[in-house]
């Protein structure tokens, strides 16, 4: 007997979400074979059987989201049957305690090393970020239900619970009325992508105090090196390739912005990876350029549009949604002046792109001329990051845009 369970599919996935099963109760499956397909934070990905036999037990139904470890079904060889009691919180919630430990693995932000737990919670489960922050805070573990797999408490848990010391009382917020809904109104119910993109980006804002800061970079050379490449047949390359490669080698010539805040540490990255967001019908994804700074300006180009195809499709292979260290979001074809973009944790950070225009500048000569310039906005976490940091940052992205050329090679 082999449990089909709820993969992990990517870092800080807590849950997934049961799209549809392709085989129906009884079918005879393969290993490897594909038998349904599951919605995670990022993308919509394939289930493979983990064993050859009959599936059976099924009992996580199409639209229902589980933790990650939890059994959903079972795969039985020739001659077993289903145990007794299996899909009863009873046969459920062992198992999954015991497929927790190998399936998941812990996310980047709780790889800090906490204090020796007290007795009285040694026997709770709770991740060691989550017992640093509740000794921190002043907070009971025991009296906390964890929302993580297997009911282990995260540090999410221990900060949104109330400390066990007295704390001062802060003003009541004034919540707004529920809306309800008239009869013009229309109640759409949210994709399982949007209602996750919501959370995360949700999370972020809350977790993660942001500074930006704003340049405007003059493109004008960029334009003539695109057009350059288009009458030499030799295809396009877009603003948004010259962007990535601009902003991989900025990352390289500044790594302590190619980083991650873990608490009481920042982790520097040793390769740089950059992540662009792309737009799909249900919501947000950010497929991943690995080793971007070694890829050429062509290579980078191929590359994004095969990934930005592949999210589209719903086609990206979990190797291509994870493992980010620094992110690019782009609106120019969408005519915006400027704009802010919601860092996409673990990074540091993120750039946002705006549109490219004609405008009447000054130049160094004290002339007047008509020159293509564009606004770019970086977004940083304060906690890794100083302003004077970024703005250093953001120019050095500025200096490799306005000499293209420089990215060439």
């Amino acid at each position: 007997m082999t449990e089909v369970i709820m993969p992990k599919m990517g870092d800080g996935m807590e849950e997934g979400t049961l799209l549809e099963w392709l085989k129906k109760d009884g079918d005879a499956v393969k290993s490897g074979e594909v038998i349904g397909n599951i919605q995670t934070d990022k993308a919509t990905l394939e289930l493979e059987s983990p064993a050859t036999g009959t599936l059976t037990g099924i009992i996580l139904e199409a639209g229902n989201a589980v933790p990650v470890g939890r059994p959903i079904a079972l795969i039985l060889k020739a001659g077993e049957s289903i145990p007794a009691g299996w899909g009863s919180g009873s046969a459920t919630a062992p198992a999954a305690a015991a497929a927790a430990p190998v399936a998941e693995a812990a996310p980047v932000a709780e790889t800090v090393a906490a204090p020796e737990a007290p007795a009285s919670d040694t026997r709770i489960k709770a991740s060691p970020l989550a017992r640093k922050v509740a000794a921190d805070k002043g907070v009971d573990l025991a009296q906390i239900q964890g929302t993580g797999p297997g009911g282990r408490i995260t540090e999410k848990d221990v900060l949104a619970a109330q400390p066990t010391t007295a704390t001062p009382v802060a003003a009541p917020i004034a919540v707004a009325a529920p809306v309800v809904a008239s009869a013009e109104d229309q109640v759409v119910k949210l994709p399982r992508l949007r209602q996750i993109t919501a959370k995360r980006t949700t999370d972020s804002k809350q977790q993660v105090p942001h500074f930006y800061v704003t340049v405007e970079v003059d493109v004008e050379a960029i334009g003539e090196l695109r057009a350059m490449f288009e009458r030499e047949g030799s295809g396009k390359v877009s603003v948004n390739d010259f962007v990535i490669k601009a902003c991989a080698l900025a990352l390289r010539d500044m790594p302590e912005v190619n980083a991650v805040y873990q608490g009481d540490q920042i982790t520097i990255h040793g390769g740089v990876h950059v992540g662009m967001a792309v737009a799909i019908a249900d919501g947000l994804t950010v497929p991943v350029i690995k080793n971007a700074d070694q890829l050429s300006l062509r290579q980078i180009s191929a590359r994004s549009k095969e990934l930005a195809k592949k999210a589209r499709e719903n086609k990206l292979a979990l190797d291509e949604l994870s493992g980010s260290t620094f992110s690019i979001s782009n609106m120019g074809m969408l005519d915006v002046d400027n704009f802010l973009a919601i860092i996409n944790q673990p990074n540091s950070a993120i750039i946002a792109i705006a549109s490219a225009r004609k405008k009447v500048v000054v130049n160094d000569q004290d002339e007047i001329e008509v020159r293509s310039r564009m606004n770019i906005s970086g977004s940083f976490d304060h906690r890794a990051l100083d302003g004077a940091v970024g703005a250093k940052f953001i120019n050095v992205v500025k200096a490799y845009l306005e000499n293209p050329s420089r990215l060439l090679s």
